[in-house]
């Protein structure tokens, strides 16, 4: 622990509500501890690059509201190939930064680990994204903004749905998984929500005509996880208009909507409560550790286990949607 002196904060992948949350809190509870910060620029490009500045306490001040992240952030090719690793890795030394925080989701985990093993090198995580699929914690870090935008967004086109009887597919975000698309629906009064987690078990929109949706309404709602596995909205409304011609469908697709806004009280409250974990992490000799919460407790998940296994989806909420959509 006498070798970290600095510390380095990073976002990287999609940006997540919460992040500049979290870029505040790191900062300001590594300076509390008496650590140097400095902030690395676009991700892990920014760390081959050399994109870094000093962070001190004003550097983070009038953040905690803002949505996207400060630091930025930006896919980066390099840093997959060894070779990009060892040049991010020369300009941490030159840098003079001894650990890093690296704020985003399963793809920016993957390569920490990665990062982490090629050179020994103390990682701390946090799991920013929407999605909230990482293994190990019972939120990530934009999940709550996210559904909120959702069940705003669903609320405003059911006004719409019922004026003119129709059923609404309304994709949403999760491309490996439904979280977002199961909850919204539950939040919102939704008929379904299609999901990759289920799409191999059974024909959900098959199961969704057969058990008779509409019966009782004059307009239908299905949330619809973007994922491959589920089609997509786009796919399933070409699918009733073809084997369903006497259902009058419409798309709407949320897209990047979902990624923006300011951060919800509960994404601010998570973000600074992981934000000042990491430093406690480092400080207490963790590392290569994401952090999480369960049970509205902290806890350190390795990355091996947050990257490795699929954060199942709870199928009593399943239960629960199908009851209250008759």
């Amino acid at each position: 622990m006498a070798t970290i002196k600095c510390i380095g904060i990073l976002t990287s992948g999609g940006d997540a509500p919460g992040m500049n949350a979290a870029i505040r809190a790191v900062t300001r509870s590594a300076i509390f501890n008496g650590f140097e910060v400095k902030g690395i620029y676009r991700g892990y490009r920014g760390l081959i690059t050399g994109e870094i500045k000093q962070f001190k306490t004003e550097n983070v001040s009038n953040i905690i509201q803002q949505g996207g992240t400060i630091l930025k952030t930006a896919r980066c090719q390099e840093f997959q190939t060894e070779e990009g690793r060892k040049q991010a890795y020369e300009t941490l030394k030159r840098e003079g930064i001894d650990a890093l925080v690296v704020i985003g989701g399963d793809g920016s985990l993957t390569g920490a680990r990665t990062f982490a093993q090629e050179f020994d090198y103390p990682i701390i995580g946090l799991p920013g994204t929407i999605d909230n699929d990482l293994y190990g914690t019972d939120l990530t870090i934009g999940y709550d903004t996210a559904l909120n935008t959702i069940m705003d967004a669903v609320d405003k086109i059911r006004d719409t749905a019922s004026s003119h009887e129709r059923l609404f597919f309304i994709e949403v975000m999760g491309r490996d998984a439904g979280f977002l698309a199961l909850n919204g629906a539950i939040a919102t009064g939704c008929e379904a929500a299609i999901i990759p987690e289920i799409s191999t078990e059974i024909d959900q929109l098959e199961e969704l005509v057969e058990n008779g949706f509409r019966k009782s309404k004059n307009s239908s709602i299905v949330l619809v996880a973007e994922s491959p596995t589920t089609g997509g909205a786009m796919q399933l409304a070409e699918r009733v208009k073809n084997e369903y011609p006497q259902y009058d469908v419409r798309v709407t697709i949320l897209g990047h909507i979902q990624r923006g806004g300011s951060p919800s009280a509960q994404d601010r409250i998570l973000a600074s409560r992981m934000g000042a974990a990491a430093i406690d992490a480092l400080i207490e000799g963790q590392r290569n550790v994401m952090i999480g919460v369960r049970n509205d407790e902290i806890v350190y998940v390795p990355f091996s286990k947050a990257i490795k296994y699929d954060k199942p989806i709870n199928r009593e909420l399943l239960n629960t949607l199908r009851r209250l959509s008759i």
